[in-house]
């Protein structure tokens, strides 16, 4: 297969760029495009195990394809995926699957492996592609595509599955099998690190190979998680340096997009933002292993575009009365993207051309407008707050702290919090939140845990009605902050099996499984 010419490569996106933004001025076209993908969808699922369990089909409206199939979990799905892996074909898509996804498990704490068919390798390069030039479109020019984009995602070694006769199935990261089917053209003009340090698990020895490689070349895009990206610009500022560089940007001067995702940007935005340079932009983009959702549109922060038309279909379920142990009651209350309120909290549903179909994603969204579809990530449906009735998610702690944090020149390194029980022995009568934070060294101000909890006590009234009423009703107690140590966080991560920049901590859980842990570590009691 002939790979165009670069020169070709820049005409092509200055025309998709004009075409891009012209199709996002448009209004009214959300909707149609989710009915579309829906019957796209509903076509080749007619022809799976699932859909013939489900008895569906290529005409079907979407209220009967919504009484037919229940929505399930990850796990309710492994026994079909158990099966796929094992080399059967037409179980939750057309064909055969050899390669899985395998997830962080930021939740559970255990990977899942999710399905990649080539339908959703098509889907992953169209919406990943539509992304940049979303970017390029919201600033009026194509010049990333001149120079060379760099991804600091995971592996792309593949680890062998359960073998049959006839195929082997391979499970790897998301980020690493993606390259390994790059198009041509972009593995020529635009991909690195390259195949072989891609290969390379997430390590201190990774980050300085890709410097090494990258620090002369001409890069204008990078990608990553937010503390992989901070990892990565430290060793490229001072590797092979008499002096450190100001920041990335005095490396490569052309260098002008950083395309971040996977955890919210909130706590690491300051320090980004210095380390990558004054003239860096930065694009925030949503997507999981289960599928490409949302791209930034737009510089004035109103939330993320949902992208309706790259072969996904949505559905929200509102999160007052969600409860996970009941979903096979719940799918009648779920509602297509024309349903959604602006403001409403939604645990997300996806239907995927990997077959997973009505798949509680775990995740929790909140719509900013309807047309065109934008939305926010605000948390996780298993990682939020709600012991005593406040209904508080993880945007909305992040947030607060990060207020509290900015007013006092305070950096954050990494936090979690997790509700404290009352206990008559102490003489603690009323449940609170406990929140364990850890922050960079050696601030202007020296933060002291109840001057903090003050503050987070306040800024958590402000934006959430649920926490403030259970405050002033008497059903909550103020919070309480432990400070802790440098290290702190790195070593549950490390004795969790989440060591490397990859890895997210869950900033919030209904339960002390974390906080406990981290007691143990800090040597601290729950009192």
């Amino acid at each position: 297969m002939l790979v165009p010419p670069k020169s070709l490569l820049h005409l092509g996106a200055g025309l998709l760029t004009a075409r891009t933004a012209r199709r996002l001025r448009q209004r009214a076209t959300d909707v149609p495009a989710q009915h579309a993908a829906l019957r796209w969808l509903l076509t080749a699922l007619s022809s799976t195990a699932l859909g013939r369990e489900h008895g569906l089909h290529a005409s079907q409206s979407y209220d009967d394809f919504r009484r037919r199939v229940p929505i399930r979990s990850y796990e309710q799905f492994a026994p079909f995926i158990e099966r796929m892996k094992k080399g059967e074909a037409d179980v939750l898509w057309p064909g055969p699957c050899r390669l899985y996804a395998v997830t962080s498990g930021t939740t559970a704490g255990q990977p899942k492996h999710l399905p990649v068919t080539p339908a959703m390798l098509e889907h992953f390069r169209k919406a990943g592609l539509d992304s940049l030039f979303y970017y390029t479109a919201r600033t009026g020019h194509s010049r990333i595509f001149r120079g060379r984009h760099l991804l600091l995602g995971g592996s792309s070694a593949l680890t062998a599955l359960e073998a049959s006769k006839d195929t082997t199935a391979y499970a790897g990261d998301l980020s690493g099998i993606a390259t390994l089917n790059l198009p041509r053209w972009a593995e020529a003009h635009l991909y690195e690190p390259g195949g072989e340090i891609a290969q390379m698990s997430d390590s201190p020895e990774k980050i300085q190979a890709i410097a090494a490689r990258t620090r002369s070349l001409d890069i204008r895009v990078v990608a990553g998680i937010p503390n992989w990206l901070l990892l990565f610009a430290e060793e490229l500022c001072t590797q092979g340096r008499r002096e450190r560089a100001p920041h990335v940007q005095a490396v490569w001067p052309e260098f002008e997009c950083v395309v971040h995702g996977g955890v919210p940007l909130g706590p690491f935005a300051d320090e980004l933002r210095q380390a990558m340079g004054p003239r860096v932009r930065f694009h925030e983009v949503y997507s999981a292993a289960e599928g490409f959702i949302a791209a930034q549109d737009t510089d004035t922060g109103a939330g993320l575009r949902l992208m309706t038309n790259a072969g996904l279909f949505y559905e929200f379920l509102p999160m007052e009365g969600f409860d996970e142990k009941r979903l096979e009651s719940l799918g009648p209350t779920a509602v297509p993207l024309e349903g959604v309120r602006v403001g409403v909290d939604y645990a997300l549903l996806l239907t995927t051309p990997a077959g997973l179909t009505r798949y509680l994603i775990g995740d929790v969204v909140r719509f900013t407008s309807k047309d065109p579809a934008r939305l926010l990530y605000v948390g996780r449906t298993r990682l939020h707050l709600n012991a005593f009735g406040e209904r508080v998610v993880e945007k909305e702690l992040t947030d607060a702290l990060l207020e509290v944090c900015r007013r006092h020149g305070w950096t954050i390194t990494n936090f979690h919090v997790a509700p404290l029980f009352a206990n008559s022995v102490t003489g603690q009568n009323r449940g609170r939140h406990e929140w364990w934070v850890e922050l960079k060294p050696f601030t202007t101000e020296t933060p002291t845990g109840p001057n903090m909890a003050v503050e987070l006590d306040g800024e958590l009234q402000r934006v959430n009605r649920a926490y403030a009423e259970k405050r002033k009703g008497g059903g909550l107690e103020a919070p309480f902050v432990r400070l802790v140590m440098p290290g702190v966080f790195a070593q549950w991560m490390q004795e969790n099996g989440k060591p490397g920049g990859q890895n997210k901590m869950p900033r919030c859980r209904g339960d002390r499984q974390i906080a406990d842990a981290l007691a143990k570590i800090a040597r601290f009691s729950a009192d």
